[in-house]
């Protein structure tokens, strides 16, 4: 992607998360005035996660307006960790709403009240609407771009299906006259609170333990490098991501006793292979003797090369020892 993609990429996604928030804000306050006039716990579980995502969403926005600022000497990657750490707050957030939503359902069960049935579907339906258009506005704006915008689009998608259970537990309340289905909701909607947030605090905390990124493989990386034609062995090597979509690796490689300009030629056929193979955009890669009688005088070249894609799109900055 190129700079003005980037850049592009990133207003539109600003825009869909401002939307967002007018109109989540909007759903909150009507949740929580239906949810006290229904006495439905369902409904005010529903004001919580709501309230949540806006905090997730806002978040995010904030997040992709950082992201967008460019390195500086005291920042060199830039501030795209910003996405990630937005991330594992809102999941975090997440957490704790779906336990206060476990312990009041338990308290609703011990203690029924009575539910008004009627304003629970009709509120819910206006949310599967609400949520329903906001998720498409996210996946259409780029799902698979970091996990800060599919935190936000995936809070959606699970407000979707959470207000279109209430609207079936409202109904199961209609013709059964069973109050007890409405914190059976609220169970429902906390556990899927949980393993929604579960799994994005998982892959956060990966990204910023430096762990090998989400869906690749360290031993395919290096049986790819291993392929290459010149090339003897891989050590010290080392795989983690920058950004959810920015990875970075670094690795000594051995190749045959060789002239300098050949043993770039391998260099670049190991960088075309792991950007076009894995995605892996920013590399340093050291290049050995197999043969040699120092460890000084096995280096004969280190180059770094990156590509930056939302700001300097295919440039290489290289530099040798």
């Amino acid at each position: 992607m190129h700079a003005h993609g980037g850049h592009g990429h990133a207003h539109g996604t600003g825009r869909v998360l401002r939307i967002s928030l007018a109109v989540t804000m909007l759903y909150v306050v009507l949740l929580v005035v239906a949810g006290i006039r229904a006495h439905s716990l369902a409904l005010l579980s529903e004001a919580g996660h709501n309230l949540s995502d806006f905090l997730a969403l806002l978040l995010s926005l904030v997040a992709v307006y950082l992201e967008g600022r460019p390195p500086s000497a005291t920042k060199t990657y830039g501030y795209r960790r910003a996405g990630v750490l937005a991330a594992l707050v809102n999941s975090l957030s997440l957490v704790a709403v779906s336990f206060f939503i476990f312990y009041e359902a338990l308290h609703r069960i011990q203690h029924p009240e009575h539910v008004r049935a009627g304003m629970m579907i009709w509120v819910a339906a206006a949310g599967v609407v609400m949520n329903g258009a906001i998720a498409l506005l996210l996946w259409r704006s780029g799902k698979d771009v970091d996990v800060n915008v599919r935190s936000a689009l995936l809070h959606e998608v699970g407000d979707t299906l959470s207000t279109a259970a209430v609207i079936v537990g409202g109904l199961a309340i209609l013709w059964t006259g069973q109050y007890w289905i409405d914190a059976a909701l609220s169970f429902g909607i906390g556990a899927l609170i949980l393993w929604s947030s579960v799994g994005i605090v998982r892959e956060t905390l990966n990204i910023l333990l430096e762990g090998t990124p989400r869906g690749m493989s360290l031993e395919a990386v290096e049986s790819a490098v291993r392929q290459i034609a010149g090339v003897s062995d891989v050590h010290d090597l080392h795989l983690w991501s920058i950004g959810s979509q920015n990875h970075a690796l670094s690795a000594h490689v051995k190749i045959a006793d060789m002239a300098t300009s050949e043993s770039d030629t391998i260099l670049r056929e190991i960088n075309e292979r792991l950007g076009r193979g894995f995605g892996i955009h920013h590399t340093t890669i050291q290049l050995e003797h197999v043969v040699c009688d120092t460890a000084h005088s096995c280096v004969i070249a280190v180059r770094e090369e990156e590509h930056d894609h939302d700001h300097s799109g295919h440039d290489r900055h290289g530099h040798a020892h």
